[in-house]
């Protein structure tokens, strides 16, 4: 029961402050300190930004678009990218960042769900959209990207080119207005392995919100990594995937130096950590193993470099390989539906004194949550606790949570349950206070009547020194229902064994980490492990493959 309260008396002349995008920015024209926006070969500061916004608001506006308006962008990470994470929500309108990783078909069916009325698009992305023309259903008017100096030849009508545009309105400030605080401000599709992809969508409230406790999180509680203004900023996660994990609206919050690397390529990316001095990222762990293994790595510095891991499960043995090369690196955990980030893997100054092999397993952890994050366990009884080491789904409470799917009631019905966001992540909440993974809700292995955990496995095995890579799946048994296969790709062109992969758990069934029970039966080997659209294992994929592995008999899957 809520008891009646009494509410502020409001001076007729008082100004209601919305909590808007566009109030991150007045810090950012304190604290920027000259520093710069800097993609390829354009570098402005901090002033020309602001400028760039107005000029593009006022482009948008000419163009007709109005407050509730949709408009999508397909484009590298850029600081294009940024300035639309700004200008259009700003407007009143709805940014609609379009996942350029999807196929052809999958991208129609988020344009046609949206209902986008604008598309802006780099040339580069034109083959995606030509052929399904037809096929769009509500967009009146496209705007396009052009960074060559050759003439775009396609059967679509553009109504100008965006470097143009901003051009034509360079110097002329916009005041953008005030608006309800609740207003749609993005919208983005999940890159689900299953059925079409699902519509998430977030206020400016919820963006704002999740922007001041993610710098409080990152800048002021006393932990390993922390950031503030004088930091150069560059995402690793793509600007289409939840705001790059929210990160360039506190990046520019705080003013900090920004280094936007348009297409991922390894080579690149090192070139810029190491020239542009980058200080702090993000990304998931494959994305990170790449850049370690290629051979450019060895000429990079890394010392300073702060980085968030997210995505999955970050694997031990990977964190103590980026340790060894000086950089500054931890978990953190969320998902789409939650804008993203619910906890970080945040050391106090007590664990930092451990010896590494400790810290990392700190490190590894899907971490505490940061202010203004609640987080519960639903036992299967569905019963709420936050009783220490009880295993259950992770359910959570915060002002930045999806408010449900769009246009989709009944999985909006599946997330929200008791007034809980359900995360499907099964785990538990340890006497420090740390959410601990064990498995996604759909990828755990019941084998016989017991739970086994596929990550747990997953970061065991891959301590292996001959494994490059590891997945944990289910594969179908006679007797026990399903049984754990490890899905292996091998650092050496000789394969592991089976008896081998069992060897060397048995002294972690000893130490009490597994049951013997857990030891995979079948070891499956792959060139490459299937990834989604945004670098995660698709697990879905492996057990199909694995499915069609046991029915055929077949001893190598590539």
């Amino acid at each position: 029961m809520i008891s009646t309260t009494k509410l502020i008396d409001k001076t007729d002349s008082a100004y209601h402050y919305p909590l808007l995008i566009k109030q991150l920015l007045h810090s950012a024209k304190t604290y920027h300190h000259g520093h710069e926006i800097v993609y390829g070969n354009k570098r402005y500061s901090y002033p020309q930004f602001f400028s760039r916004l107005d000029a593009l608001a006022h482009a948008l506006t000419h163009l007709g678009i109005n407050a509730g308006d949709t408009i999508a962008v397909l484009d590298w990470d850029s600081h294009r990218y940024l300035e639309c994470f700004f200008a259009i929500p700003m407007l009143g309108a709805i940014l609609h960042t379009v996942n350029i990783r999807l196929s052809p078909q999958q991208i129609l069916y988020t344009i046609n769900h949206a209902k986008d009325d604008v598309i802006i698009i780099h040339s580069d992305f034109l083959a995606l959209l030509e052929p399904y023309l037809a096929d769009i259903q509500t967009v009146k008017q496209w705007l396009v990207i052009n960074e060559t100096s050759t003439k775009i030849q396609s059967p679509i009508q553009f109504v100008g080119e965006y470097e143009a545009l901003i051009t034509q309105y360079n110097n002329k400030p916009y005041d953008f207005p005030d608006f309800v605080e609740d207003s749609c401000a993005t919208l983005f599709y999940t890159t689900g392995t299953t059925g079409d992809p699902k519509g998430v969508y977030f206020s400016h409230r919820q963006l704002v919100l999740h922007t001041l406790s993610a710098s409080t999180a990152v800048a002021s509680i006393a932990a390993q990594g922390r950031i503030d203004s004088n930091d150069v900023y560059m995402p690793i996660t793509p600007m289409f995937h939840v705001h790059a994990w929210g990160m360039p609206y506190l990046a520019t919050m705080l003013g900090m130096q920004q280094i936007y690397p348009g297409k991922y390529e390894p080579e690149k990316l090192l070139k810029l950590i190491e020239t542009e001095r980058v200080t702090f990222s993000h990304c998931v762990p494959t994305i990170l193993q790449m850049l370690l293994q290629h051979p450019y790595s060895k000429q990079v510095n890394f010392l300073g470099w702060k980085l968030v891991i997210g995505g999955s499960a970050l694997p031990q043995v990977l964190a103590e390989a980026a340790m060894d090369k000086d950089i500054e690196i931890y978990a953190g955990y969320g998902l789409s539906e939650t804008c993203p980030i619910l906890s970080l893997a945040l050391l106090s100054p007590e664990q930092l004194k451990q010896p590494i092999e400790q810290q990392v397993k700190h490190r590894c952890k899907a971490g505490r949550p940061i202010p203004f994050v609640e987080v519960k366990i639903e036992n299967e009884q569905q019963h709420l606790t936050n009783k220490v080491d009880t295993i259950g789904e992770i359910v959570v409470r915060s002002p930045w949570l999806t408010q449900g799917y769009l246009n989709n009631k009944q999985a909006s019905a599946n997330l929200w349950q008791q007034g809980y966001l359900h995360t499907g992540d099964i785990g538990f909440i340890d006497q420090d206070h740390y959410i601990n993974i064990t498995d996604r809700k759909k990828d755990v292995i019941k084998s016989g009547g017991e739970w086994i955990s596929s990550l747990q496995l997953e970061n065991l095995i891959g301590q292996h020194p001959r494994v490059h890579e590891v997945a944990v799946v289910a594969a179908p048994d006679p007797q026990w229902n399903e049984r754990p296969a490890a899905c292996i790709v091998t650092s050496e062109p000789l394969n592991l064994s089976l008896e081998e992969i069992k060897q060397w758990l048995q002294p972690f069934v000893k130490q009490g980490l597994i049951s013997k029970w857990a030891i995979p039966d079948k070891i499956y080997f792959f060139k490459h492990i299937p990834k989604t659209s945004v670098g995660k294992i698709d697990k879905k994929q492996l057990r199909d493959d694995t499915k069609e592995r046991h029915l055929n008999h077949t001893k190598e899957l590539y």
